[in-house]
């Protein structure tokens, strides 16, 4: 999947896979987490928050099921 860069101290990049809803969220230590259910509007809303942090941790951390792929 395709990860965009954005400006944030803990995450690096963010991305989306519309047709199976993945969130896929890389951080700047190295790990990479997919999340499985996501709609477009929380990736739209999480891509255009001003803390990525803040939004990752309110609104998909513990909210969405996932798995560790890096």
């Amino acid at each position: 999947m395709q990860r965009q860069p954005v400006v944030s101290s803990n995450v690096a990049s963010i991305g989306y896979d519309l047709e199976g809803s993945i969130l896929e969220v890389g951080f700047h230590s190295g790990t990479v987490y997919q999340y499985y259910g996501v709609t477009q509007s929380v990736y739209a809303a999480f891509m255009n928050a001003p803390s990525k942090g803040r939004y990752h941790a309110h609104f998909i951390k513990d909210r969405y099921s996932y798995r560790r792929v890096m």
